[in-house]
């Protein structure tokens, strides 16, 4: 009431209203508080009502003021950079005083100023936690000594509250020290004083306090240490102190390597290197090798020719250390003036002609001094003594040579005999011979200055025919002087050497129905011997083939090696020979050698296929009869045809040449095989005339044709059943041939006769019995109507074939007659035997199929 009394009706008004916000409590005085800056106006409000009030109502705005400070209380939080993000801060609702279940119904949030968002709060816990990792020297770049905050605002809802928050980031030994220059340049003078300083460049560090730079150390060096200092701002420096005297000409350069250690746990440290160049000053002077010299020069030396080049060396750099040559006065004018220095180089060369007899020793004295401020010289002597020349040449003397020898000379035989002199005296006369390294000679010394040449390795004529040796007789003399002579020496051949074959196996292809006297190849050996060595003979070894001797089907040239065929050869008969053929020289004694020889016979297409089914008895034509009840695919015949050349020649293909109906058959071209393509119908013809061509894949192709007349019948009557056996003498066999049979056989049926008593003597078995009808290994067989098995394609062909099969196994074939519409039946009986027993079961097989046919009938 005193305060408002003493304001205006506006003032009093807000003041009031500023009242009744602070006497509602905590919570209203948050609701006030939730503007930005509200803390600042509030304040500006107790500063306006300053000026209001009278001086005797100050004391009672102070008293406000003091209320508002202890509301805007600062909520302090200390964590260390770097921590993990979901590290936990603290109890943030704990700390303010919060209830944790309200935390999501009141909106609680956290609000950065002016930074990035690192914290945050849980609701669930009320736990403030680290959001994003933290990085000191990133969030306060400056502040190296002070600390390093981050502001946040916590706001609640119903009541609106806010809380300021400090969060105090405090520094990790995260970084190591650095120096802004990894190497460091110092150029100091080899006359610096001992205890002189150097400034060097400081390290530094992002961290602060403890984590910063805290000491140097300096590598190890007997020249120079460090010395710690420390700045106003408390950061570390040091100064390069020399502690003793330097030497460029002992070191020029010295590196040294800086180290920056900080104080954090655990220490990190930085590095930086220092490259020191001293620099020099004139303290040495120029000095020679040898502080005397002696030197040898020959007589007569051309004039300029060097007689000795003398390096004096200045340890100093610059022009401390470039020399200049001179004679000193101790050096007379004769020897000035026959010898030349160079005063750049310190080369000495000859001026004038240098006579021996005239002056045999030259002495000179040579200074060297360099071009520094206080030039500094060294000198040295020089004896130059003249050396008599060489001017006689040795001479070599030929004593003996033999020429030409025979290869095969024994070793340390003697070659040749030379001697050697020379007209000079002292080392210019002594001489040494020699002979070329790559030779397989060597030089014995028999006497004073005789040689004798003698072989030391074995000579080889075939791969070294002569040998050019060259004998060169050097002195002593400075410079040697030599002189050679070269012979020839011939080698004689002998026969050390066999013939050689290029090959040593050969494979020829011959091509069959050669004509007898054809070339086949050329077989050449090789003799690297000379003469008769090297004349070579050729032959055939003997090896009988068939009581057929090499020599009767091959024969080969005996002075070239050619090789030819004496005969015609047929790949059905012969198709391969393997032989050998002998290479011998003419040298004494004679050397051979020999290779193997493989001739292949190449197969021609020679031989025409030939159609050996269907069975033709008369000329080329197959008569057949087929039910026009026959169905489609019915098997109708097959055509098989062989060829006796070789299997690429005798792959058989088969082909219509002319077929009555296209339609009606077909026939494949790998079997043989001809098939109804359809049913026979009314209209079609009753006689079919097929022609069938046999060709072979030779090249040329060759052929055989066969030509089947098929005749269609109406009735299911079977196609052969009038075509049964018959006796040979009434089918296919004439008069004369039927003769040659009974003979044969009787001659036969005399040799079973024979085996059968010699067997029945040793075995002591029983005679087999003779009752069973005439007919052995009888084999019965029925064509139905769909001539369903493929093999059998007309009784003609399988009895054919079965001709075939069984004449191999030494019987004969013959056809029986039987009644008309039985099966028919072939018998095979042993060749030469005519009829003999048959087994039970072949009879039973006869009477079966005789039973069936007289049934049917």
């Amino acid at each position: 009431m005193l305060i408002t009394s003493a304001l205006s009706t506006e003032k009093r008004s807000l003041l009031r209203h500023y009242f009744r916000l602070f006497s509602g409590g905590e919570d209203r005085f948050a609701r006030f508080s939730t503007f930005q800056g509200c803390r600042y106006r509030v304040f500006t409000m107790v500063h306006h009502i300053g000026h209001a009030i009278e001086g005797r109502y100050v004391y009672v705005f102070l008293c406000l003021s003091a209320i508002v400070n202890a509301v805007f209380t600062v909520t302090h939080y200390s964590v260390p950079e770097e921590m993990e993000e979901g590290s936990v801060v603290a109890n943030l609702a704990s700390d303010l005083g919060l209830d944790v279940k309200t935390l999501n119904e009141r909106k609680m949030r956290i609000d950065v100023v002016a930074n990035k968002k690192y914290l945050d709060i849980n609701k669930d816990t009320g736990e403030l936690f680290i959001l994003e990792r933290m990085d000191r020297e990133f969030l306060c770049p400056w502040k190296t000594t002070s600390s390093c905050f981050l502001k946040l605002d916590a706001t609640i809802e119903n009541p609106i509250r806010m809380f300021n928050i400090e969060v105090e980031i405090t520094d990790i030994n995260d970084n190591a020290p650095h120096f802004r220059r990894g190497t460091m340049h110092l150029d100091i003078s080899e006359s610096s004083p001992v205890g002189e300083r150097f400034s060097l460049n400081n390290a530094a560090d992002p961290d602060v306090g403890t984590n910063s730079v805290n000491n140097y150390h300096l590598s190890s060096s007997e020249h120079f240490s460090i010395e710690i200092q420390t700045g106003r701002d408390g950061s570390k420096f040091a100064d390069l102190i020399l502690k003793k005297a330097l030497d460029r000409e002992q070191q020029a350069v010295h590196n040294l390597i800086l180290t920056a250690v900080d104080g954090g746990v655990p220490t990190r440290t930085g590095t930086a290197s220092i490259i020191i160049r001293v620099l020099d000053v004139n303290d040495n002077a120029p000095s020679f090798d040898k502080d005397k010299y002696v030197v040898d020069v020959m007589e007569n030396s051309p004039i300029g020719s060097l007689v000795i080049k003398l390096n004096a060396t200045d340890l100093d750099e610059g022009s401390n250390s470039d020399i200049v040559y001179s004679y000193s006065l101790y050096t007379s004018e004769r020897t000035q003036k026959m010898f030349n220095l160079n005063p750049e180089n310190g080369e000495i060369r000859v001026k004038e002609m240098i006579n021996y007899e005239e002056f045999k020793l030259y002495e000179m004295e040579v200074i060297a001094s360099d071009k520094g401020p206080n030039s500094l010289s060294g000198q040295c002597k020089l004896r130059i003594q003249v050396t008599d020349m060489n001017d006689n040449h040795p001479e070599i003397s030929i004593k003996s040579f033999q020429s030409p020898v025979k290869e095969n000379i024994e070793l340390d035989t003697v070659i040749a005999v030379v001697s050697v002199s020379d007209k000079d005296s002292g080392d210019n006369g002594v001489v040494d011979l020699h002979i070329p390294d790559n030779m397989p000679f060597r030089l014995r010394e028999s006497s004073d200055n005789y040689y004798e040449l003698v072989v030391s390795e074995p000579l080889d004529r075939e791969k070294v025919p002569e040998y050019d040796i060259t004998f060169t007789v050097t002195d002593r003399g400075s410079p040697p002087l030599s002189d050679n002579e070269t012979m020839t020496l011939e080698l004689l051949d002998v026969n050390d050497n066999v013939p050689q074959f290029p090959q040593s196996f050969y494979t020829i292809r011959v091509m069959e129905n050669n004509a007898p006297g054809a070339l086949l190849s050329s077989l050449t050996a090789f003799d690297p011997d000379l003469h008769e060595n090297q004349y070579l003979v050729y032959f055939i070894i003997e090896k009988e083939i068939a009581n057929t001797s090499m020599s009767m089907l091959f024969s080969i040239n005996p002075e070239n090696g050619n090789l030819y065929a004496l005969k015609t050869f047929d790949y059905e008969i012969e198709k391969e020979f393997l032989f050998h053929i002998e290479a011998r020289d003419s040298g004494s004694p004679p050397l051979s050698s020999n290779v193997t020889v493989h001739i292949i016979i190449v197969d021609q297409n020679d031989n025409a296929p030939v159609i050996v089914s269907p069975w033709r008895a008369h000329g080329s034509v197959v008569e057949d009869k087929i039910p026009r009840s026959t169905d489609k695919g019915s098997l109708v015949a097959k055509v098989i045809a062989l060829d006796t050349d070789s299997v690429h020649n005798s792959r058989i293909t088969y082909q219509f040449l002319q077929v009555s109906d296209a339609t009606l058959f077909s026939l494949d071209q790998y079997n043989g095989e001809i098939r109804t393509m359809r049913m026979f119908s009314y209209r079609d013809q009753r006689h079919h005339r097929l022609v069938v061509v046999a060709k072979d894949n030779g090249e040329p192709a060759l052929s055989a044709t066969v030509t089947i007349k098929l005749s269609t019948v109406e009735t299911a009557v079977k196609a052969y059943s009038d075509m049964t056996e018959v006796p040979l003498e009434y089918d296919i066999f004439s008069d004369l041939n039927l003769y040659l049979v009974i003979g044969l056989g009787s001659v036969s049926f005399l040799l079973l006769i024979t085996i059968l008593v010699t067997i029945v003597l040793k075995c002591q078995k029983p005679k087999p019995s003779k009752a069973a009808p005439p007919c052995r290994n009888s084999v019965i067989s029925e064509r139905n109507s769909t001539i369903a098995d493929s093999t059998l394609v007309s009784n003609d062909a399988y009895w054919y074939s079965l001709f075939l099969a069984e004449t191999r196994k030494g019987k004969l074939v013959v056809r029986q007659p039987v009644p008309k519409g039985s099966r028919y039946i072939v018998s095979s009986i042993p060749r030469g035997t005519g009829l003999t027993d048959t087994s039970d079961s072949a009879a039973s097989t006869l009477q079966a199929s005789t039973t069936s046919s007289s049934s049917s009938t």
